[in-house]
């Protein structure tokens, strides 16, 4: 991306007063964003031919225009709608997006999150999480160079750092050992959040203190694990596994919370609030938990959703777009429930609206 923009010098006074202007009416002056498909915004249109993309139909449908944008989703995607609800009009755009015309958006936020990625970089070929942090080191370098250092610790210090990644890493080692006893489990998942939390720490040492980590969803219940087994049942194996994933998550972060003066967080539980859609679908206008709204085979998850693909015209009553991804309207509840849970079912320790404060 250095090629890109980084290294264009605009006027420092513009520059702020864009910042002003993005941010006046927001939470939070700016959403920095990384992870996986969950919450990727388009980096991957700007990969090889080898990287997973979702900027073909019958994806995007639902969003303004109805055209394909990258997202993995018939529209808006958990980050999009994470920024409607601190206030921003707009998604931090995509890192790899950015020309020397946009490259002032850096200062209300950037998304560096990339269908396929994990915590390990052995997990996907796309934008690991490595490279994520690097990309958003070059993007603190050409904030300290405009504003100076004293303004972005500032700038950072009050910004929301919104991480979903994981489950990538969870489903690959699923896939490449099978069903494994308990010990495997968590001797996986420690050596995982170890990762994590070293990554978490790097995001701190530049300045982030306020960070939403999005936390698994049930896994083995997607339509894809769903149409891998005779009886059509979640994949319980890999449901273990999450709910694994997100006790030691918050398991971490509460240590790394003790010896990190100035961290908030707060741990949005998939898992919990999934459960709590799944218990009384009607409350939220579902009709299908099972299977993909988009896709071919059983539970329609055998296939990608691509221009060949069988879509359902009523996407809004649909727990799942496709074979892995949650529509577009799992993403509004969701994100509405962390934003909002002032009772705390399904956040931890405190809301992403407290988050903000």
């Amino acid at each position: 991306m250095e090629g890109k923009g980084l290294h264009i010098l605009l006027s420092s006074l513009s520059l702020v007063a864009l910042l002003v202007i993005q941010s006046a009416d927001a939470d939070v002056p700016a959403i920095y964003v990384f992870g996986d498909s969950s919450v990727d915004v388009g980096n991957n249109n700007y990969l090889s031919m080898n990287a997973g993309k979702a900027n073909f139909p019958f994806n995007g449908i639902d969003f303004p225009g109805g055209v394909p944008t990258g997202r993995f989703g018939n529209g808006y995607v958990l980050s999009d709608y994470m920024a409607k609800v601190y206030g921003f009009k707009s998604s931090p755009p995509p890192f790899l997006s950015l020309t020397s015309e946009t490259f002032g958006k850096i200062f209300s936020g950037v998304n560096f999150a990339s269908g396929g990625s994990g915590i390990l970089d052995t997990t996907g070929v796309e934008i690991t999480m490595t490279q994520q942090l690097h990309y958003f080191s070059t993007v603190v370098s050409n904030l300290t160079l405009h504003i100076g250092k004293a303004s972005v610790d500032r700038l950072l210090s009050e910004s929301l750092f919104l991480i979903s990644t994981g489950g990538n890493d969870l489903y690959a080692d699923f896939i490449q050992f099978g069903p494994q006893n308990n010990t495997h489990k968590d001797e996986y998942v420690a050596f995982l959040i170890s990762k994590y939390e070293d990554q978490l720490k790097e995001l701190y040492s530049f300045g982030a203190r306020k960070f939403g980590i999005l936390g698994m969803g049930f896994l083995g219940c997607s339509p894809a694990a769903r149409g891998s087994t005779p009886s059509g049942d979640c994949v319980e194996d890999l449901n273990v596994y999450s709910q694994k994933f997100n006790r030691a998550a918050i398991a971490m972060l509460r240590r790394l919370q003790s010896s990190s003066e100035g961290m908030k967080y707060s741990f949005g539980d998939s898992i919990k609030f999934w459960t709590n859609i799944m218990s009384d679908p009607h409350l939220y206008g579902l009709k299908e938990l099972k299977s993909a709204c988009c896709g071919r085979g059983r539970f329609n998850g055998e296939s990608l959703c691509t221009p060949n693909a069988t879509y359902c015209p009523n996407r809004h009553q649909y727990m799942y777009w496709d074979l892995f991804h949650i529509s577009q309207a799992i993403c509004k509840f969701t994100v509405q429930a962390f934003y909002d849970d002032g009772a705390l079912r399904f956040v931890y320790p405190i809301t992403f609206k407290q988050l903000a404060t």
